[in-house]
């Protein structure tokens, strides 16, 4: 299997031989291709196959991502950092992007780009001076304006002559007919329907989606009644001008003569589901689009006829047990315009619906339903943006944004932060009147801004949330407020601190009858103690998993899994052990794709490793962990893990040597999740499917000069000063560094600056 994401195509494809060959022409020559055109003409299909086609020559696969649903610009860093898997990207997700793509050789394509186009354009050309082997290949409607852009305009099919004696050969033709034997095997263009069939072809201008809407109503229409609708519905629209090719007159007549011949109940639906982005479900289509005209019971039969219509489509499985669909980007914009003046009502419904399934997080994220309630939100991250970007647009509708941001905290936690941290930033200043609700986002604020490093951020929340806890006398609040300082305190060094909080929070959460707060505390408990070698840690991390265990929660007793593990590993008589939880954890957190929490165990797997074998294994494992964490902004010199990993490098490159150490290390770090996750289960079968990347040439010339600093003895404040960025930027450079030469402390990166003056 290939490297890289591509959608599977699901249908033949017809014709584009031109097409395909001017794209690898323009790619073999160009860093940046534009696929441009009408809407429905094809552009997406196109660079699939051309995608599809080329892949075997990028050493780093294809890349897919599609912007459709995307409404908000400055989240297209947050939506490529999530499609190349980065977790716990910086301030600056577009410069972690670049970052992760500089040594890449691989194909970027970036599917329905025009209206996020100006952020494209900056984004696309950040990436490509950046990373010299990286191609991307674009679809809009209209060019992005980047310099050294190539542009293709891809045409409609070529469509045959009225009497045309090979009509057979023209692409259109075979398109229409293609998708009509899909349905119906038996149809055949012969003397008694070619003439019909080309006058059709030529009606809608040979524009690639009006033909395949029109194939649908074959099981319904005659040729006759096809070619009638469309000529009423041209001529609606065109108000007598002539067919002008360049413009979409012809898609647009297909989809209005396809809404004309909709029922009035399937037209009502296919405008409401406008309001959804990137798909939706039935019980959504059921909760947002029912009444007024459209009884509840009626929405999986309309749901039925509107996909037989081809006007919404089943998409790819994202659950075993609940059928997504979605629509395409311009049917939908046909629907939302239709829906008009009703428009802001149904985002209201859409709302409030996602509303309620955030609001859930506080009942069923702490038991059986935990799994299938975070791959939920999953599924929904679209549709989630799109609500809080509502109500953040929305005057008076502000605070119902914390509603929707902060129950869902872990889901932004387990390979989100910045994105969430963002929402919350957005939403507490949106609205700033003390509230309960104001009070709790506050407290979700401080764990992402924790985990992330931003310490004034936590500080000042962390302050008015104490402040809130004691104006509303809210012991659960106090108990929350314990929790995230003992937290914080942990990832500074003093776990003696974190112990008599966390033992405080624990009684506040019990009082409260809040399990999911008490689990926390166990699992934090059991962290603190196990370093600062108090034997009670097994006892704590043991009690948080009988806890996670007793109530279903998959993910938490994952977690409690891995800290169960931590808490072994120093024993080396259960080693066995210890990695047997540490696996187990990764076979549950993989189908929630819980990046996070795999990161945590291939890290912990590294640890147990270096201390019971420390071999090219454990090297490679502790390799594989920084790529986990590739763009992580934890800052390791300055945490009680940094230590274990120090102690572990140090231990395996006694054993192995330095230069069989680095070696391994950065063939780890080369690798990709996938991969990391096949070592850390024992999976893999050790063969060197790639070159390890060169240590110390792969600096770029800003993190040689965050180096040489180093070196110098400057801090990560310091660093930043000198250097006219934020610390948060300073000690990205600094990870990366490590990254990179595969080193664990800034002592190894002075060592190396002595030996390596210049790049």
């Amino acid at each position: 299997m290939g490297r890289g994401r591509l959608p599977a195509e699901v249908t033949s494809f017809v014709g584009r031989r031109r097409e395909l060959a001017g794209t690898r022409r323009l790619l073999a020559s160009s860093r940046l291709v534009t696929l441009t055109g009408v809407a429905g003409v094809g552009k997406t299909r196109l660079a699939v196959r051309m995608a599809a086609e080329v892949r075997r020559t990028f050493a780093d696969g294809v890349w897919f991502v599609e912007l459709g649903a995307l409404r908000d610009p400055a989240l297209l860093g947050h939506t490529l950092a999530e499609a190349f898997d980065l977790i716990q990207v910086s301030a600056s997700p577009e410069a972690d992007v670049a970052e992760f793509l500089e040594d890449k050789h691989l194909l970027l394509v970036l599917d329905n780009c025009e209206h996020v186009a100006e952020a494209c354009s900056v984004l696309v050309s950040k990436l490509l001076a950046t990373a010299p082997r990286l191609r991307v290949l674009a679809t809009s409607r209209h060019v992005l304006g980047a310099e050294g852009e190539q542009i293709l305009t891809v045409a409609p099919l070529p469509t045959p002559p009225v009497d045309s004696a090979d009509a057979d050969q023209y692409e259109a033709l075979v398109l229409f007919t293609d998708r009509v034997r899909a349905m119906m095997p038996e149809f055949v263009v012969d003397e008694s329907n070619r003439g019909q069939v080309i006058e059709v072809c030529r009606q809608l201008d040979g524009v690639p989606l009006a033909l395949e809407l029109a194939a649908v109503w074959m099981r319904t229409l005659t040729l006759p009644q096809i070619l009638e609708r469309l000529a009423d519905r041209i001529r609606l629209l065109l108000g007598g001008r002539p067919t002008d090719p360049s413009q979409p007159q012809a898609l647009e007549a297909a989809i209005g003569w396809s809404y004309d011949l909709c029922s009035p109940a399937e037209r009502l639906l296919w405008e409401r589901l406008s309001v959804f982005s990137g798909g939706f479900d039935l019980t959504g289509a059921e909760e947002v689009c029912s009444g007024d005209g459209i009884e509840r019971d009626e929405v999986l039969g309309l749901v039925a006829g509107l996909v037989n219509k081809s006007i919404i489509t089943r998409t790819a499985a994202a659950s075993p047990v609940v059928a997504g669909y979605d629509m395409l980007v311009t049917i939908s914009q046909f629907g939302a315009t239709r829906l008009g003046d009703r428009t802001r009502a149904y985002q209201f419904r859409h709302r409030d619906y996602y509303r309620a399934l955030t609001a859930r997080w506080a009942t069923d994220s702490f038991g059986p339903r935990q799994a299938d309630l975070f791959l939920r939100t999953r599924r929904e991250h679209h549709n989630l943006r799109t609500a809080i970007d509502f109500c953040l647009a929305e005057p008076g509708e502000e605070p119902v944004a914390l509603e929707l941001a902060a129950p869902i905290w872990t889901f932004w936690f387990a390979g989100l932060l910045r994105e969430g941290l963002r929402y919350l930033t957005r939403a507490l200043d949106a609205a700033p009147v003390p509230t309960p609700s104001r009070a709790f986002g506050l407290l979700a604020g401080c764990q992402l801004a924790m985990f992330l490093g931003e310490a004034e951020v936590f500080a000042r929340w962390l302050a008015e949330c104490v402040e809130l806890a004691e104006q509303y006398d809210d012991d659960r609040l106090r108990a929350g407020v314990a929790e995230v300082s003992a937290h914080a305190m942990i990832y500074e060094g003093r776990p003696d601190a974190a112990v008599g909080e966390l033992e405080r929070a624990l009684a506040g959460f019990r009082a409260a009858g809040d399990r999911h707060g008490e689990f926390n505390c166990l699992y934090l408990l059991s962290l603190a103690t196990f370093f600062l070698d108090d034997p009670r840690a097994e006892e704590f991390s043991r009690r948080a998993y009988e806890l996670a265990d007793s109530r279903g929660a998959v993910q938490s007793r994952a977690y409690a899994l891995w800290v169960l593990g931590v808490a072994q590993a120093r024993d080396h008589d259960q080693y066995e052990s210890a990695t047997g939880r540490f696996r187990e954890a990764i076979r549950s957190l993989r189908p929630l794709n819980d990046r996070t929490g795999i990161g945590f165990c291939v890290q912990a797997l590294s640890w147990s490793a270096g201390a019971a074998s420390p071999d090219e294994r454990a090297a490679r494992l502790m390799g594989a962990a920084r790529a986990v964490w590739r763009s992580g902004v934890v800052v390791r010199e300055t945490t009680p893990y940094s230590r274990l990993d120090d102690v572990t490098a140090e231990r395996i490159r006694a054993a192995i040597g330095a230069p069989a150490f680095g070696a391994a290390f950065a063939r780890g770090a080369a690798y990709t999740f996938d991969e990391t996750v096949a070592l850390a289960l024992g999976e893999d079968d050790g063969t060197d499917r790639r070159a390890a990347p060169r240590s110390g040439r792969r600096l770029t010339r800003r993190e040689h000069e965050v180096a040489v600093l180093i070196g110098e003895g400057l801090s990560n404040r310091e660093i930043a000063a000198r250097l006219t960025v934020s610390r948060r930027t300073a000690e990205t450079h600094v990870e990366h560094i490590l990254g990179k030469l595969g080193f664990t402390s800034r002592s190894q990166i002075a060592h190396w600056v002595a030996d390596h003056p210049r790049t």
